[in-house]
């Protein structure tokens, strides 16, 4: 056998009997029958329509194909059957097999270009065929669309059920470690609803003068608050209110319009304080003794009166009623009415606010203070700072609150009071902070300085501890 002709002896002798077919030939008409199973159709025509015969001729049976289509029989027609039947079983697989949109549009496109090449039976029978695979694509599509939107893609479902079922369950809203729970803990510790004596009694009455020449350093909001801190945690406790404008009367909730018995009257006229007192709702340990217009006009008319840096001091004295604390508000000056305040003291407390125009004036009111202390109340002395409107964010804070504590030591509160825009809302309710957020930072910054200020007076006297235990009892 020639290497180069793969076809056997006989076929070779007889090459008419195929109707003119010669052996190069049917080894095409071979190949063209396999290609048309295994190569893509866009490859296949591409062959089929460059192809040439043996020596550079055109393809002879081009034309018998052509001839084929218009009915006659003959090799074409063997030829356009043997590759259009592949063709359409290849094509119908791949559209039975493909359910998306894409393959179905390229499958299509793929039968209209072979079929150019086809005979009429084959396009009919393909026509009839394609209207019979779009039916079913367009019924496969529908049911595939339904199952898509009714099944979840890639498992989202699942992966939401899954990630639902290791969610962990609530825990209970009044955990410890919530930051409601924490500040519900915080307002009842203020308030103290149980009305228990938490904080100590002092052995004696305490009268403490709440002083700077500075304004707006917080010495009446800190009376304020300190105040209601003391009695709501089983403490009598007593304000006067010694500033003629009258905000700690505002910010307890007082009356002091024109016309109501006020300090006024208790150092011009020298009514009792008994007869001044107002309490405060709410809190039944708790008075204030007003502040009135009329008090701006006070200092004037003492100038004439014998001793009247201790007008004041003696309506203290003449009070008869059972009180632990009482906390004067001074004015932002060092006119008559702090010395009154001064002189009728014992303890002084001194609000610095974390600034430097706080420590400016602080050794102004020092001297002060030693002159009082020196020429007419010996029993004076600084016992207490407080460190208010403490803001963390800035370095000045920090730089101020190590100076005063540097050179104060153990006489400045461990408790430092933030600056709180609840601490300032307070006092347009007619209400301290203890009560109108009790469980504010600001609240329990003024309760903490409270309890410290209790603890110290215990410590003040510690042969009377006895008695100021009676009392706590009482």
């Amino acid at each position: 056998m020639n290497v180069r002709d793969p076809l056997p002896p006989e076929d070779r002798e007889q090459p008419k009997s195929l109707g003119g077919e010669t052996p190069e030939r049917r080894i095409k008409n071979v190949l063209d029958a396999a290609v048309s199973e295994e190569i893509p159709t866009s490859r296949r025509h591409r062959y089929r329509e460059t192809s040439e015969s043996p020596g550079g001729a055109a393809d002879p049976y081009a034309q018998a194909g052509t001839e084929s289509d218009t009915g006659e029989t003959g090799p074409g027609t063997r030829h356009a059957s043997l590759k259009t039947e592949p063709v359409l079983r290849s094509q119908n697989e791949r559209s039975e097999d493909s359910g998306e949109q894409d393959g179905m549009r390229k499958s299509t496109s793929q039968r209209g270009r072979s079929g150019r090449h086809t005979a009429p039976e084959a396009s009919a029978s393909r026509a009839g065929r394609r209207s019979g695979e779009k039916s079913e694509t367009t019924a496969k599509k529908s049911r595939s669309f339904t199952s898509e939107s009714s099944t979840p893609r890639n498992g989202y479902d699942a992966e939401t059920e899954e990630r639902s079922s290791e969610i962990p369950a609530q825990t209970d809203p009044l955990a410890d470690d919530l930051p409601l729970a924490r500040e519900a803990q915080r307002a009842v510790r203020v308030l103290n609803p149980a009305g228990n004596v938490s904080m100590p009694r002092p052995s004696r009455r305490r009268v403490l003068a709440v002083a700077n020449q500075k304004g707006g350093v917080g010495k009446t909001t800190s009376a304020v608050n300190l105040a209601v801190a003391l009695a709501l945690h089983g403490n009598r406790v007593m304000v006067i209110d010694l500033d003629p404008q009258g905000n700690a009367s505002t910010g307890l909730g007082v009356e002091h319009g024109a016309g109501v018995p006020s300090v006024y009257e208790a150092l011009v006229d020298g009514t009792p304080l008994e007869e001044v007192a107002q309490r405060v709702d709410g809190i039944p340990s708790l008075q204030c003794i007003p502040a009135t217009i009329d008090l701006a006009g006070a200092e004037v008319e003492l100038v004439n009166v014998v001793a009247r840096e201790a007008r004041l001091e003696k309506s203290i004295a003449a009070y008869g009623g059972e009180v632990d604390y009482i906390f004067i508000d001074c004015p932002p000056s060092l006119g008559l009415l702090t010395v009154n305040a001064l002189v009728a003291a014992e303890e002084v407390l001194i609000p610095i606010q974390c600034e430097y125009y706080a420590l400016e004036g602080l050794g102004q009111l020092l001297r002060n203070i030693e002159l009082v202390k020196a020429h007419l109340n010996s029993r004076l002395r600084v016992s207490t700072i407080l460190l208010t409107m403490y803001d963390k964010r800035t370095k000045l804070a920090d730089q101020v609150e190590q100076e005063v504590r540097g050179h104060f030591n153990e006489i400045v509160l461990d408790s430092v009071v933030p600056r709180s825009v609840r601490v300032s809302e307070a006092p347009g309710y007619g209400q301290s902070i203890m009560t109108y957020d009790p469980g504010s930072r600001g609240a329990s910054s003024y309760f903490e300085a409270a309890e410290e200020i209790a603890l110290r007076g215990v410590k003040m006297s510690p042969g009377r501890q006895g008695r100021a235990n009676q009392k706590g009892g009482e």
